[in-house]
């Protein structure tokens, strides 16, 4: 009887050291104030400066890119779905005010293929970049039989810290306040499953779709963190699954209500494409996308002006006084204006 092996078995410690080394100066390239250099401990290391907060309280996120990833594994790009990673975690703990410190990722595979991954730890270390995030450390699983070959997923890791008196939490939202929008830089990691239904392989491979399609998540801690240096920000919401209907109804205290005007900002192309292959009526694109709209932020009518300066000027990102804090029964409403 041949001897058995864990290689045979179908995992292959070496290649995975092997990669483990070639993406080590990637992981130093995201160095920050408190980053320890310990790459290949058993756990990652990070010393905050906790002296500029009066209160620190530490606020940490996961998430995952979704189906996504299956357009991106059938396109054999996946530079961009590592941005999509980071993303998805740092723009929910910005919601909470929070500043991101440090960044974790899980990558499992039925095989490891060493140039896929690489090219997703490309994408994780650029999201890290944007974020100010350091990357500390994370986890590579070879799983034979519980993922096909040429599959993997990805889920990530962030932890933040945001001063107790200073956490956003839409408390403070009162009626008269304004509704900003933040572009999205298309579907962003949500929906996806309703995508891949619509539109054929063949399009989502190929031509002016297969770039929309796979257009990372669009990073907004700076911009966010500048607005919040700036302005009274009362809330912020992270425009995900659920679309406008589940998220922003989070940050409304009861007796007030979002008025959205859905006419009030340009809506990209892709999704008209969606909606009108798809036979997709207005209510369910709306519960599904972010329609253009990646992040909203609640904020003082007087302060509206300044924010979409700052927002264009030194973020290069478009905005749109899209709805208004009503009082009346806890909700969400898009009307036709």
């Amino acid at each position: 009887m041949k001897k058995l092996t864990y290689r045979k078995a179908g995992v292959d410690i070496n290649k995975a050291n092997r990669l483990i080394d070639r993406i080590k100066p990637l992981v130093a390239s995201t160095k920050r104030e408190g980053w320890v250099g310990n790459i290949g401990a058993f756990a990652g290391f990070f010393k905050p400066n906790m002296a500029k907060y009066k209160k620190p309280l530490l606020i940490a996120s996961t998430d995952g890119v979704g189906t996504k990833l299956m357009i991106a594994q059938a396109a054999d790009k996946h530079d961009t779905v590592g941005i999509d990673l980071v993303a998805m975690c740092v723009n929910d703990l910005i919601s909470c005010g929070a500043e991101p410190l440090f960044f974790l990722d899980y990558f499992a595979s039925g095989k490891l293929k060493p140039h896929v991954m690489y090219e997703a730890m490309k994408g994780i270390v650029k999201g890290c970049k944007l974020s100010n995030s350091a990357l500390i450390g994370g986890e590579t699983a070879e799983l034979p039989g519980m993922y096909a070959d040429g599959v993997y997923d990805m889920a990530g890791f962030s932890l933040g810290v945001v001063d107790k008196d200073k956490i956003i939490d839409g408390s403070k939202i009162k009626a008269g306040d304004v509704v900003l929008g933040i572009q999205s830089s298309g579907l962003h990691s949500n929906g996806y499953s309703m995508v891949r239904k619509v539109f054929s392989k063949k399009e989502l491979l190929k031509g002016s779709i297969a770039k929309d399609v796979l257009e990372p998540t669009i990073i907004y801690v700076k911009p966010i963190l500048d607005l919040i240096k700036n302005f009274k920000i009362k809330g912020i919401a992270n425009i995900t699954g659920g679309g406008f209907y589940d998220n922003i109804i989070r940050i409304l205290p009861k007796g007030v209500a979002a008025v959205i005007f859905k006419k009030s900002w340009e809506i990209p192309s892709i999704f008209q494409k969606i909606q009108k292959k798809g036979n997709v009526d207005d209510p369910e694109m709306l519960k599904t996308f972010n329609m253009g709209i990646g992040m909203v932020v609640v904020m003082s009518p007087k302060e509206i002006w300044k924010a979409k300066n700052i927002l264009k000027k030194r973020h290069n990102l478009a905005s749109w006084r899209i709805g208004e804090i009503v009082s009346g029964r806890h909700r969400v409403e898009l009307i036709d204006l």
